[in-house]
């Protein structure tokens, strides 16, 4: 069997004396794993690092086994992903939300945003929001995609500056008001409203999707929040980015 494809390295593991087992976030075939023979030469191992844009060839004898790459160099990113702690923490946490996808199941929308996020991982005004909308579009691949189209209550879509926790639905400023002790903060950035996301709506931001992913996606499954997260969001919220 064989197939092409493109995708975002994910996660590398040694394998041997020179191989490596190389995880990629592609396009039309999700996250897929394979052995890169010679990932550690000195013309691969620069190539076959997390948050790098590959092309990809994939063969195997039975489409059951794990196979083997051909890998090539689309976008190295890896030198300005390790000039910044915030990326480096960034692209572990992207890796970690990916593994939250089933093994082989394409998700070519979501491949996009990865795409793009490693892109920008790097670039402390943009990496935050972007990551964030990352988070929001795990959620809804996985199922439990929040309804910030109209508030709740109303109907209405204006001024909608919370979300309800028990239903993950949006609900505006005057419908939250008696409640809003209880209800999450929707920051403009996530809300599609064009509002500054500083520090502040990027601390929201972040505990909006924190608390959706532990509770319906990270706790049911036994796992603990990704550490990756929480160095990732206290990078973030410390520059006053985005």
């Amino acid at each position: 069997m064989e197939w092409r494809d493109e995708g975002v390295v994910i996660g590398v593991r040694k394998h041997g004396e020179s191989s490596a087992i190389v995880e990629v976030m592609t396009r039309q075939h999700g996250r897929h794993l394979g052995l890169a023979r010679g990932a550690r030469s000195k013309t691969s191992a620069p190539v076959l690092q997390p948050g790098n844009s590959v092309a990809v060839v994939w063969r195997a004898r039975l489409d059951a086994h794990m196979g083997a790459w051909t890998l090539e160099p689309v976008r190295l990113r890896s030198g300005a992903i390790m000039g910044s702690a915030m990326a480096l923490h960034g692209v572990s946490l992207m890796g970690a939300l990916a593994r939250l996808l089933p093994e082989r199941d394409p998700h070519p929308a979501l491949h996009e945003t990865i795409e793009l996020v490693a892109e920008h991982l790097h670039e402390p005004d943009m990496a935050p929001a972007l990551m964030a909308r990352l988070e929001m579009a795990i959620l809804s691949e996985l199922g439990f995609g929040l309804d910030l189209s109209t508030c709740a209550a109303t109907g209405l879509n204006e001024e909608l500056v919370y979300v309800s926790p028990k239903s993950g639905r949006a609900v505006s400023r005057a419908a939250g008001e008696p409640w809003k002790d209880k209800l999450l903060t929707l920051p403009g950035f996530l809300a599609g409203r064009a509002e500054p996301a500083d520090a502040e709506a990027v601390a929201a931001g972040f505990r909006l999707t924190g608390f959706f992913l532990e509770r319906d996606i990270f706790a049911p499954r036994g796992l603990p929040m990704p550490d990756a997260r929480r160095a990732f969001v206290s990078e973030a919220v410390k520059r006053r980015v985005v």
